[in-house]
């Protein structure tokens, strides 16, 4: 851990990295407006009871009386349903909410899944090199040129429809380009000097790479990881949307659009749409961005250097 001082009325402070990463990312304001949003659709899964209680509608309760007007169509935002009703009268809140927990359920196991088995793959074909690495790189390339949407239809077709096969999917075809990543930092990272030194001090390679390697992938890790949140939220949304993720009448996003969009019902009722698309698109922006700034704020030197070679690249083009 490095650690830079820092000199106050007090004293001298000194600031772990952790601590200097958190203010690197308070500075940047797209990283405060992500975390805002992250926060707020995770107060939002967690609260989903709490909202059902307060609007006395359970998240697959049909209100029909209520809910749908003289001709059978939805009714919109307004008193009794604050964000308005589906094709089946039920609460479009509620079943946000409960569609927030399982996307946001399905976006963190299959974004750890992944990243554990990328981790895994990549450091051991960087370490070892030779036939080892040529059969995993083989794998990795074998699994990033399937297409994904066709086999994950073709095999949730198959199997039927879940949320552990749609993790299990998404997990499959997730983990390939984090490992690839993950290799190449490790085949640099082998050649250094305290991996040499560990090595004639008579380390093992479980040790080393344990002890010596994986400590220094801490920050591709976590930015990959976070990165691939919104990935997994989007291919469970993707899933359900086509009918082969979430099992009705559990809610999610995906369902929700999928449902607004079968019975043309956006055309009437934007809210069917709106919300439940806006509540996709705020989640994976906010993840998207969320990891790009902690990759700035954990390694601020390849931050800097990109920053220099975008002002160069503008000034060449300007004086051109």
């Amino acid at each position: 851990m490095t650690r830079q001082e820092t000199e106050t009325e007090t004293g001298v402070v000194q600031r772990d990295s952790f601590e200097l990463t958190l203010r690197r990312l308070g500075r940047d304001g797209a990283a405060v407006a992500a975390a805002v949003v992250i926060l707020a659709v995770v107060l939002l899964a967690l609260g989903a009871p709490l909202i059902a209680a307060l609007t006395g509608h359970s998240p697959i309760e049909q209100f029909r009386d209520i809910g749908m007007n003289e001709m059978g169509m939805p009714t919109g935002p307004g008193a009794d349903f604050l964000l308005g009703a589906d094709q089946l009268g039920r609460d479009v809140l509620v079943r946000l909410a409960y569609g927030a927990r399982v996307s946001l359920l399905v976006g963190v196991i299959a974004a750890l899944l992944a990243s554990t088995i990328a981790v895994v793959v990549g450091v051991v074909a960087g370490y070892f090199g030779g036939w080892v690495d040529t059969v995993l790189s083989r794998v990795i390339d074998l699994v990033m040129s399937v297409p994904f949407l066709l086999c994950a239809l073709a095999v949730v077709s198959v199997m039927g429809p879940g949320m552990v096969l749609s993790v299990a999917v998404i997990v499959f075809f997730s983990w390939a380009s984090m490992a690839r990543v993950i290799r190449g930092q490790v085949i640099s990272l082998s050649r250094q000097e305290f991996v040499q030194a560990s090595r004639s001090l008579g380390a093992g390679p479980l040790s080393i790479m344990v002890v010596d390697i994986l400590p220094n992938l801490t920050v591709p890790i976590i930015v990959y990881t976070t990165m691939q949140i919104p990935g997994a939220i989007v291919f469970e949304a993707t899933l359900s949307f086509l009918g082969m993720g979430i099992v009705p009448p559990t809610p999610s996003w995906g369902g929700m659009l999928a449902d607004a969009s079968s019975n043309s019902l956006y055309l009437v009722a934007w809210w069917l749409v709106f919300f439940p698309g806006i509540a996709l698109l705020l989640t994976t922006l906010a993840f998207n961005l969320l990891g790009d700034s902690l990759r700035d704020a954990m390694d601020p030197k390849s931050a800097r250097t990109a920053r220099r070679l975008k002002r160069a690249t503008k000034d060449r083009r300007s004086g051109a």
